[in-house]
């Protein structure tokens, strides 16, 4: 088996976390600057941190053509941001999302999405995707360079503080219905996916006393 140290290995290819830490969900962010332009960006760096309290996070790395993503950039100012589940029947939508477009250009246009209007944030959410999760700004950690070839990410937690579930993907017993959702996943390079077979397994857990 290959052994690699990141720290002095000088022909890793750094995507290769991507493939081996896979599948994952994708942070589809909405969020809007001060001066109400729009951006909707999918990050592949994303995941929830609790649910009680509901906080979620998304990691953004700094572009070579400016200081930061305009995600954090509005985030930063606005301290709101929306998370729209990405979907397998989105994923066209969610790809062209990526486009490295101005701060001033409305990603949401050049998809060709609808959006809809939140209740506790001014950022809109993606209408057509089955759930989107309103978020105030927590906390931001900067995740510092420490050798060549690295470069600065930002982690951004957000705290949920509205849920949007579209009614035909509740059940009757108030859960949200994953299965019909597709979720879309992120691989390595372009590789995306759906979630494949879903299983259950019941897992061996007691509280303490039962």
């Amino acid at each position: 088996m290959m052994f690699l140290d990141p720290r002095t290995a000088t022909k890793l290819n750094r995507a290769i976390f991507n493939a081996i830490v896979a599948p994952r969900p994708i942070g589809w962010i909405s969020s809007q600057s001060p001066e109400g332009h729009v951006n909707l960006a999918p990050f592949s760096h994303f995941n929830i941190v609790s649910t009680a309290p509901p906080v979620i996070l998304f990691s953004c790395n700094t572009p070579g053509d400016r200081t930061e993503k305009d995600t954090l950039a509005n985030v930063r100012a606005t301290g709101e941001f929306v998370f729209n589940l990405a979907t397998f029947d989105l994923r066209e939508a969610v790809n062209a999302t990526s486009t490295p477009a101005p701060p001033e250009v409305d990603e949401f246009l050049i998809a060709k999405l609808e959006k809809a209007a939140c209740v506790n944030v001014k950022p809109p959410r993606v209408a057509a995707s089955p759930a989107n999760l309103e978020c105030r700004l927590l906390r931001i950690v900067e995740i510092e360079p420490e050798q060549p070839g690295d470069t600065s990410s930002n982690v951004v937690f957000g705290r949920v503080i509205g849920l949007h579930i579209r009614d035909e993907y509740l059940t009757a017993a108030g859960r949200f219905d994953t299965i019909k959702a597709h979720p879309l996943t992120r691989l390595g390079g372009i590789q995306y996916a759906p979630p494949g077979d879903i299983f259950e397994m019941p897992a061996p857990f007691r509280r303490v006393g039962e």
